[in-house]
């Protein structure tokens, strides 16, 4: 039989990558902590070893051409098997627990009342949960985060989709017919002089959702809350505010559901789209069977209750 078929270094190969994943040389070497000679110097090497060029060069960039592409997609598929066995053994090494970071409100009105299925369900696995909004800074330990997209979360990031956010007017019960007037039709509508309830981490979540349905946007709705209006430092305080009567707030589907089905919220005009999503987000994509894996399941299956 035939002995293996010789190949470039993996060193050159993982320079060819990066390169060809970020289409320049000095991009690669900075994320390699490289020169940009060493980069040059790889590529050429693997070119040689191959007897073909895997780059065209155009305008200060580089652009793969029919045999970079084919070898691309084997070496990137090849890297990022390795790198997910590699953290599969560091984590059994280290039995460190996984560490999910996901955004406060939803932590705190969706994700915490659930908490308790899934460690039923997975008494083996220890998960912590930490608060966080934005940008995730993977390099801190935090493997998994729930975040909706209203912000660019960068290229090098799995994604998973999870669940449209929906989002509508919410008052306590005992108000809704100080803040909401009948129509002819027998529908309600928001009345002009309703107290709006607005928060400084989401303050166009109104117009947004007068975009929506398309609704003219009044003056009280705009950008910016009128004088004398109640503003909120963080948009769970605003959904607080609304179940103790202070005013009508808006509120996503998803963060609400409790406070309907026991009574401390009605949402009297429904919900609609709003044309973001909540995601589960991760440096890489995990590995079949692991704990990333089972938590993403169940988060999913959650968010479809």
């Amino acid at each position: 039989m035939a002995g293996p078929q010789r190949m470039p270094s993996l060193v050159a190969l993982r320079c060819f990558e990066a390169a060809a994943r970020l289409e320049s040389f000095s991009r690669a070497a900075d994320e390699l902590h490289l020169t940009h000679g060493a980069i040059s110097r790889a590529v050429r090497a693997v070119e040689q070893e191959l007897g073909a060029p895997l780059f065209e060069r155009r305008n200060r960039r580089v652009f793969l051409n029919a045999a970079g592409r084919l070898l691309f997609d084997g070496v990137h598929a090849g890297l990022a098997q390795m790198a997910r066995a590699a953290e599969a053994v560091r984590r059994q090494v280290a039995d460190r627990p996984l560490l999910l970071s996901c955004e406060p409100t939803l932590l705190m009105r969706w994700l915490i009342p659930r908490w308790g299925d899934f460690q039923a369900r997975y008494p083996q696995h220890t998960v912590h949960l930490v608060a966080g909004g934005g940008t995730v800074e993977w390099g801190r330990g935090i493997d998994l985060a729930i975040r909706r997209n209203d912000f660019d979360w960068g290229r090098n990031v799995h994604v998973q989709p999870l669940c449209a956010e929906r989002m509508g007017p919410v008052c306590q019960p005992d108000r809704l017919e100080q803040f909401f007037a009948s129509k002819a039709d027998g529908s309600l509508e928001l009345r002009g002089g309703a107290e709006l309830l607005h928060s400084r981490t989401r303050p166009g979540a109104w117009a947004d959702w007068c975009q929506s349905v398309s609704l003219q946007i009044p003056m009280q709705l705009g950008q910016a809350p009128t004088a004398g209006a109640l503003v909120l430092e963080h948009f769970y305080l605003s959904l607080q505010a609304a179940a103790a009567g202070l005013g009508v707030a808006m509120g996503p589907q998803l963060l609400v559901q409790d406070d309907i089905a026991v009574g401390r919220l009605v949402a009297p005009l429904g919900f609609v789209p709003d044309g973001s999503q909540y995601c589960l987000l991760a440096p890489q994509v995990w590995v079949a069977g692991s704990v990333q894996q089972l938590l993403a399941d169940w988060i999913a299956q959650q968010m479809k209750n």
